[in-house]
């Protein structure tokens, strides 16, 4: 009797230790306390995130009046893209050519870096992928507002999709109609896998629910401009990302500029 109440102790024990254990490194894997952002799939910024003031960065005299903050500065965002290069990379079916195809105009920053990214790790590891690169233009944006509609506007020849590895780099997913639109056009293309990169998904109540396989960071619901994210064509010229002013969406709205 004493064994057995012997062993069923250090046996509780045990699982009583090994669950603490599994909560702790969960949280401390989900939260990081210096920052406050959540760290679960991609990085969460909370919606009471405050931003950082304007005049702690180098911003475009012609703008410094249309920011309310930067929310993310563009250092940040090169070190996000740069682990989400490897998270790709580790992924890559090998035995396929792989075709990434850049969402224009928003996402062609993000592309460009994360491409450099890919180049980088397709040269100097004992891994490589055959990458190409595509393009293609859509339109679901009047002024600040998603409009519900998706609008192609521009694109190559997709057919030389057929049998690639695809890989959709996108600059942020907001209600994920833009992005379902793609994906079903694409489908009739044949291609042997398609993936979705994202830097920025919105919290959104208008979301559909689709989710990105890779995401930079996970936004509140602020209209987003700079590092080629625009408003109306403007910001695509700003270095950092930031929440626009409302003063701002009046001045550059479309009944303003036109």
């Amino acid at each position: 009797m004493i064994v057995a109440q012997v062993l069923r102790d250090v046996i509780i024990g045990h699982a009583l230790t090994t669950w603490y254990k599994s909560v702790e490194s969960l949280c401390s894997s989900r939260f990081d306390k210096r920052s406050g952002f959540s760290m679960d799939e991609c990085i969460k910024i909370p919606d009471d995130f405050k931003g950082y003031p304007i005049s702690q960065f180098c911003i475009p005299k012609h703008y410094e009046d249309d920011l309310e903050c930067v929310i993310i500065p563009k250092g940040f965002v090169l070190d996000r893209t740069e682990r989400l290069a490897r998270d790709i990379f580790q992924n890559i079916d090998l035995t396929k050519p792989t075709a990434a195809l850049c969402v224009l105009k928003g996402g062609y920053q993000f592309f460009n870096d994360l491409i450099h990214f890919l180049k980088q790790l397709n040269a100097n590891t004992n891994r490589s992928c055959q990458l190409s690169i595509d393009f293609i233009r859509l339109k679901s944006y009047s002024d600040d507002q998603s409009t519900g509609t998706v609008r192609v506007i521009g694109g190559d020849d997709l057919s030389n999709l057929r049998g690639k590895n695809v890989l959709i780099v996108e600059d942020m997913i907001d209600t994920g109609r833009t992005m379902t639109k793609l994906l079903s056009v694409l489908e009739q293309y044949k291609p042997h896998t398609v993936n979705v990169a994202s830097l920025l998904v919105k919290r959104t109540s208008r979301s559909v629910g689709y989710r990105p396989d890779y995401i930079g960071f996970e936004v509140p619901d602020h209209f987003l401009i700079g590092y080629a994210l625009d408003y109306n064509e403007y910001f695509r010229d700003l270095n950092h990302i930031a929440i626009l002013s409302s003063k701002a969406k009046e001045k550059y709205s479309s009944a303003n500029i036109s």
